[in-house]
């Protein structure tokens, strides 16, 4: 080996260039972020060749004084912060002072500047360079180009031309999408892809995921303390193959963070399953001095400093917007009552609808209230006597009702071939599916029931299984909170628990891969959660067999009693697999379909 020695400057730029610059989106990034920071109004982005050959950034910012030019172009120099203090409680974009610097390192960089009180515009292309004067209305232009012109071996690396403008695209939406008071545009080769105006949240969230996700979300807006979540989350009739519409911002700063994908997943898990994905654009604020975006070069990762208070706020604050139920939209509360930001009305039951049901103790009475619910929710309207003549019941007609007072499912017409229910509302037509709809009344009933202390089953033989001494330190630390659950745990050796009960709800599961799974999640969720997920799967199950099947002929008192179930349920818009239980069709979509008034 030789002897130690000192790096150059432009060995070590190169070196921080191969966290920063991955490829040109990364480079869009950073010098989005400083304008951004800049306080401009209007962004101009021009790309050539996927953003390879050059990446030219133009702002209206405060522009840069031709004193600070000539160090934007050196290492960890930075107007962002000065001490300890400010990188604690960093509340801009950029702030290491190491981005241009590193750009610079591996491409042909030039930055023109012309700051608010400058009679003109300097210039500078080259590190250790003088600026020179050059001609500028306002704001700062930085123009990148031949990315890695001086390391070939890394510009090998970079995909087509397709996919590279792809991720700057998307570098370039995730800015837009956090600032909608800055008009942005974005070209590629001479042609203009996104011209966004400056306005408000809905209008840019419109013009870049596309009105059908806006008419599909829900519009979040939740408050705790110093803690707020806006944003639109999508419904499950919008979900996605992939994560490519998910967006989350922390004050602004776009992230990927394992806490808050973790959060939203199981504010999904009830009505989103298998493979699909929700779409969403959420915002959290939060005070600068709890979360550390100091983590990573590409400052893509933060760390929060209560990030199981900020677990749960996400989580209870998606969870209950998803909650609503569009079906009973127009069901008046139950009290006059105000209710917190966010939080979910309760639905006034219809007549004849148990809202406290006695517990059910096990597992056979349970399912015995799965099968004989059907008939419990049919009996909530008296029986209706055929036509003579007929064997199947005439519709019936929309009862007398004052203005205002209509159910939002409206009342039975028919039953199309077994499946559908067709229904007439206010608005229109509605159609239903009546298994889904029933799957999930039955799945919201029976998670009702079982609320409170679980039953235990005792073994008749003690499960002992091996485990890791991650496992068995975790099985020891919360073993109180295993026996609340209802397992009842000891040490059986070193690397050895024994298991002397279950929840009885669980009684039929694989002891082992339970424990094993239960303590997994233990250590990443509170164990109210772990229960939950484990219970919910088995009352999914259940409540898809006891739901009402296919070609079972309904009469249209059991009809209507289906439709008032579903205005009182939450999340009766999704049957328990995420597939939708009813449509509207307005009249004036009807009448435009049979061109009347043509």
């Amino acid at each position: 080996m030789t002897v130690i020695h000192r790096l150059s400057d432009a060995l070590i730029n190169q070196i921080a260039a191969g966290e920063v610059v991955e490829r040109p989106a990364s480079v869009l990034k950073e010098v989005l972020e400083n304008a951004v920071d800049a306080g401009s109004q209007a962004i101009e982005v021009a790309l050539e060749a996927g953003g390879v050959k050059r990446i030219r950034v133009s702002d209206d910012g405060c522009g840069i004084d031709k004193d600070d030019l000539a160090l934007a172009l050196e290492r960890h120099a930075t107007s962002k912060i000065s001490s300890l203090d400010d990188l604690e409680s960093v509340a801009t974009m950029g702030f290491r002072g190491e981005a241009l610097a590193a750009i610079s390192s591996v491409a042909r960089t030039t930055i023109t500047s012309r700051a608010r009180a400058a009679s003109h515009a300097w210039r500078v292309d080259n590190p250790g360079n003088a600026p020179v004067p050059a001609a500028l209305n306002q704001g700062t232009v930085v123009d990148v180009q031949d990315l890695y012109y001086n390391t070939p071996a890394r510009r090998k690396f970079l995909k087509t031309e397709g996919t590279e403008f792809a991720h700057c695209d998307d570098a370039f939406r995730r800015v837009a999408l956090a600032r909608p008071d800055i008009a942005m545009q974005l070209s590629h080769n001479g042609r203009v892809t996104q011209r966004l105006p400056a306005g408000d949240m809905a209008r840019r969230t419109g013009a870049l995921l596309g009105d059908d996700f806006l008419d599909q979300a829900r519009q979040i807006d939740a408050e705790a303390g110093t803690i707020r979540l806006t944003g639109f989350a999508s419904l499950p009739a919008y979900s996605r193959a992939s994560r490519d519409a998910q967006y989350f911002f922390v004050n602004g700063r776009f992230v990927r963070d394992k806490l808050i994908t973790h959060a939203v997943r199981e504010a999904y898990r009830d009505i989103l399953h298998g493979s699909r994905h929700p779409a969403y654009v959420l915002f959290l604020d939060i005070d600068p001095h709890t979360v550390d975006v100091n983590v990573h070069p590409a400052k893509i990762e933060v760390r929060f400093r209560e990030s199981r208070a900020v677990h749960q706020f996400v989580y209870h604050a998606l969870k209950r917007v998803l909650a609503e139920s569009g079906a009973g939209l127009a069901v008046p509360p139950v009290s006059d009552d105000p209710m917190p930001t966010g939080a979910t009305p309760m639905l006034r039951p219809s007549p004849g609808y148990n809202t406290a049901p006695a517990p059910v103790q096990n597992t056979l009475a349970m399912e015995s209230a799965t099968r004989s619910y059907y008939d419990f929710a049919a009996s909530a309207q008296p029986a209706r006597v055929p036509s003579s003549g007929s064997s199947v019941p005439p519709p019936m007609p929309m009862p007398d009702h004052a203005p205002g007072e209509a159910p939002p499912l409206g009342f039975a017409l028919a039953q199309l071939h077994g499946v559908y229910i067709l229904a007439q509302n206010a608005q229109g037509l509605v159609l239903v599916d009546m298994h889904a709809a029933h799957e999930r009344i039955l799945y919201e009933r029976l998670k009702t029931v079982l609320d409170g202390q679980p039953s235990i089953q005792r073994l008749l033989i003690p499960a002992v299984l091996s485990l890791s001494a991650k496992e068995m330190a975790t099985a020891e630390n919360c073993q109180d909170v295993l026996a609340d659950m209802g397992f009842e745990v000891s040490p059986a050796g070193p690397q050895a628990l024994s298991v002397r009960s279950v929840p009885n709800l669980l009684a039929s599961a694989d002891v082992p891969e339970l424990i094993r799974a239960v303590l997994a999640d233990l250590e990443d969720m509170p164990a109210s959660e772990v229960v939950t997920a484990r219970r919910n799967e088995l009352l999914a199950t259940m409540a898809c067999h006891g739901a009402v099947r296919a070609n079972r002929t309904l009469t249209i008192p059991e009809m209507n009693a289906l439709l008032r179930q579903m205005e009182t349920t939450e999340r009766a818009d999704q049957c328990n697999h995420g597939r939708p239980t009813w449509t509207q069709f307005s009249m004036a979509e009807l009448d435009r379909f049979f061109l009347r008034g043509q």
